[in-house]
């Protein structure tokens, strides 16, 4: 498998850097694990929210896992894997908090200023917002990994785009990556979470081992590694010698009855209903109150610093290390998502209690 456009593309970066011993795709691992808004992702929602339950899968565990799969799918092709793993590693920068109920609200109440797709604004959390609005000066191939991965669109087999994207322009999910690295790290999304949601609804009781139908744990596996060791192998055979990174045709059957189980007996449960009509709720919340403080102050950091609720102070100083490019920003209120967006869940809960719920005068 040879990728479609020139290494200088690939490798080159927005703004030119003297190249070391580590090498153009290791070296944007290493960006990509010191930055703020990876270790955010371990106090993120996967799918359940339960920041105290260590055996339920958070999204930093995700993306690890994304990782060592897309590692085993290059392995087995031929393909980059310190590229495959820099795009793993940096694929989930822009989730919001609590998952995808998160992104949906959120995208919701910005529709008015383009909405919020995870995906697209991961390439703005790497270009424009982390390191106070430095961004992370990644490769094209990484930045184009990262705002292409799509993890919704299941799909039996993927290439590469052959033409050169003008990535700041994405707007949505319409792209394939432009590099066999990156297909492989979109295929190792699907195979990695598919699994692993299975075995945390099973620990979260909503659904026992034997609820999943038979053809699929006699064909996929009982437990999640089986699963994914089944499919990685899968993946590695039906690819190997031809132009696209593909599942056999039975595999791709049995992942989408897969997905259909998941999505009727875990993504619906009446356990997460309950749980998205809290979150949406909690984000109105914050978003409304921000955007609100946002149209009152603007710039004004004094105002910020001296509110009465925490999320103001950390709002405000937010803004203060990126004044620069919000006020040339066609929407400079996205500043609003922006923050909202880089919240972890623990975070938004604590934000969200302070606003809603006076404190206890103290006793004098």
């Amino acid at each position: 498998m040879k990728n479609p456009l020139p290494n200088t593309l690939y490798h080159s970066r927005l703004k030119p850097r003297r190249p070391d011993i580590r090498g153009d795709y290791f070296r944007d691992q290493t960006a990509i694990i010191h930055s703020s808004p990876f270790r955010r992702l371990k106090h993120k929602t996967q799918v359940f929210f339960s920041p105290k339950n260590d055996h339920i899968c958070t999204r930093i565990e995700h993306v690890l896992h994304v990782s060592t799969i897309a590692t085993t799918l290059c392995k087995g092709l031929g393909l980059d894997v310190e590229l495959a793993q820099a795009i793993a590693l940096g694929h989930d920068l822009g989730h919001a908090p609590f998952g995808h109920i998160g992104e949906l609200v959120l995208n919701q109440l910005s529709r008015s200023i383009g909405g919020f797709i995870h995906e697209v604004h991961g390439l703005r959390v790497v270009d424009k917002i982390t390191r106070n609005g430095h961004g992370l000066n990644l490769t094209y191939a990484v930045r184009d990994g990262i705002v292409s991965h799509c993890g919704e669109h299941f799909q039996k087999s993927i290439a590469p785009q052959k033409k050169e994207k003008t990535l700041e322009s994405i707007s949505a999910r319409q792209t394939a990556p432009l590099t066999y690295e990156g297909c492989a790290v979109r295929v190792a999304d699907k195979v990695a979470y598919l699994g692993r949601d299975i075995e945390d609804a099973i620990t979260a009781g909503m659904i026992r081992s034997r609820d999943v139908p038979d053809v699929i744990r006699k064909s996929l596996g009982n437990t999640n590694g089986e699963i994914i060791d089944t499919l990685v192998m899968d993946v590695i055979r039906t690819s190997a010698g031809t132009d696209a990174v593909s599942f056999s045709d039975e595999k791709y059957d049995l992942i989408c009855q897969l997905k259909k189980f998941n999505y009727k007996r875990i993504y619906n449960h009446e356990q997460i209903k309950k749980s998205d009509k809290s979150v949406r709720s909690l984000i109105e919340v914050l978003y409304g109150h921000l955007l609100m403080g946002y149209q009152n102050l603007e710039y004004d950091y004094h105002a910020y610093k001296n509110s009465d609720y925490q999320v103001d102070r950390d709002f405000g100083k937010f803004i203060s290390n990126r004044t620069g490019f919000y006020q040339k920003e066609r929407y400079p209120e996205r500043c609003v998502v922006d923050f909202v967006a880089g919240m972890t869940d623990i975070y938004a809960l604590e934000s969200a209690n302070e606003l809603l719920f006076p404190r206890p005068v103290d006793r004098r």
